[in-house]
């Protein structure tokens, strides 16, 4: 889904930003201290540090992309999306004395239109900040730590996307499926819990180590309520646009990861006299949804879809599962000093294909952070990933095109190569152009308007984020 794809929200990454956890409120507030440094509002006459002795930061950012599609596609024409956010974080712990508690509220502004619903016909959005023109609600919700924060619980309307099956290197990139890639956002209802949609849930994290977290949550399987897509608006955001739709009466989407650190950096670094090696995050996990879906090759009846005699009306399967795991490894830097480095990732997921349109899921890469002297917040990019088309959806297309009055293809893999540089003009300011090729857009889908395949897709886009 667009999930979030996306940028991080608050941190520079494609994903929403992640859940603070409480902290331990300082003897006065006098030495409570906010850095603006970074924002273009900066401390706003005095207004961001009284809200943040009191316990809140508010966090004001835009994001803005133009883009053009050059080859392939259904046309070629630019276009221009943007998403406004409004995120306001409360620590109870120094607005009430409640030790462990945060509270989270975050408002989107969408605005622009989809380039991929427009142009492309890819399985995913090309970019996580594609999504349907709306002011919403994303995430309501409370967390409370326990055992010296190595427990802590979250429990609200919440984006899973957050949190599970993302990569820290891959969320540099602005590809949808770099964030919240292909298998939950094209096979779940409505894309599943991720941006800029959002389902009431409960999430536990439980650290056992310092290097080791384990994480569990239970939520609603379909943050809008609806049925499968259709083709104006796949992921069913115009249905109650507001996010307002706490929706309980589908089914539910249980997901958990485990998480282990190699070789966590201790702090202060640069002053280390021992080396503690190159650090990675390696994760693995699964998720299952209660719901039923649809078979991709027959009807109620056992009759293929496409037959002429068919009822229309799929089979239907109880439940689904995902299962992933996801590598991300820092493999060189010049020195301790230095903030020059290489890291690379890799992730993979993979389901059954009787119900889903996308059985196996891949994509790696690698980032260079500091490619230029005096550029040691600029990061330069290549990445890559694929869809593999789930058999029976193969088989489908096999059918319809036995019953076709014309030529109708057989869909197989989509891939996709991103290039991108992500530049700090200013601490408040920075600059992304990017580059990407689709091969095969939608496994090989039909272009209606041709009768052929949809040709190769080449793309170029200007990001840019603005933090007030």
């Amino acid at each position: 889904m667009l999930g979030i794809g996306l940028l991080t929200i608050l941190g520079g990454t494609n994903t929403p930003a992640q859940a603070h956890t409480g902290t331990v409120a300082p003897e006065s507030a006098e030495e409570v201290h906010l850095d603006t440094s970074g924002n273009l509002l900066g401390d706003m006459l005095g207004f961001r540090q009284w809200l943040y002795r009191h316990g809140v930061t508010m966090h004001i950012q835009s994001d803005d992309e133009l883009w053009v599609n050059t080859t392939g596609g259904t046309r070629q024409h630019g276009t221009y999306n943007g998403v406004g956010t409004v995120q306001i974080d409360v620590d109870l712990n120094r607005l009430i004395g409640l030790e462990g508690g945060v509270f989270n509220v975050s408002w989107l502004n969408i605005r622009g239109r989809s380039i991929t619903t427009d142009q492309l016909g890819d399985y995913n959005p090309i970019s996580g900040y594609e999504a349907y023109r709306s002011n919403r609600l994303l995430e309501l919700w409370y967390q409370q730590s326990f055992l010296d924060d190595r427990l802590d619980v979250k429990i609200g309307q919440q984006a899973l996307d957050n949190e599970f099956l993302i990569s820290d290197y891959a969320s540099l990139f602005i590809n949808s499926n770099f964030g919240w890639p292909m298998a939950p956002s094209i096979n779940l209802y409505s894309g599943g819990p991720s941006w800029p949609l959002a389902s009431l849930g409960v999430r536990f994290r439980y650290r056992p180590t310092d290097q080791l977290s384990l994480l569990f949550a239970a939520a609603n399987d379909n943050p809008t309520g609806h049925s499968f897509y259709n083709e104006k608006d796949p992921s069913n955001q115009s249905v109650h646009p507001h996010g307002d739709n706490f929706n309980l009466d589908t089914g539910a989407l249980l997901i958990s990861e485990a998480q282990y650190s190699l070789n966590p950096q201790p702090e202060g670094l640069t002053d280390a006299s021992i080396d503690p090696g190159l650090p990675g995050t390696y994760k693995i996990g699964g998720m299952y949804d209660t719901a039923q879906f649809a078979d991709q090759r027959y009807d109620k009846d056992g009759k293929p879809l496409s037959s002429p005699d068919s009822s229309g009306i799929p089979k239907e399967h109880r439940g689904n599962w995902i299962f992933y795991a996801i590598m991300d490894q820092m493999i060189w830097r010049p020195s301790l000093a230095s903030p020059t480095s290489v890291g690379v990732f890799a992730r993979v997921t993979s389901n059954r294909s009787d119900r889903n349109v996308v059985s196996f899921v891949a994509d790696a890469g690698f980032n260079l952070t500091a490619p230029f002297k005096n550029r040691e917040n600029d990061v330069f990019g290549i990445g890559w990933g694929m869809g593999h088309t789930g058999s029976k959806a193969r088989d489908a297309d096999r059918d319809a095109r036995s019953y076709a009055d014309g030529y109708y293809p057989i869909r197989h893999d989509e891939h996709h190569i991103e290039v991108t540089y992500q530049a700090q003009i200013t601490p408040w300011l920075i600059i992304q152009p990017d580059f990407q090729y689709i091969h095969r857009p939608g496994g090989g889908v039909l272009n209606e308007e041709t009768g052929h395949r949809l040709h190769d897709e080449t793309l170029f886009g200007l990001h840019t984020r603005v933090i007030f």
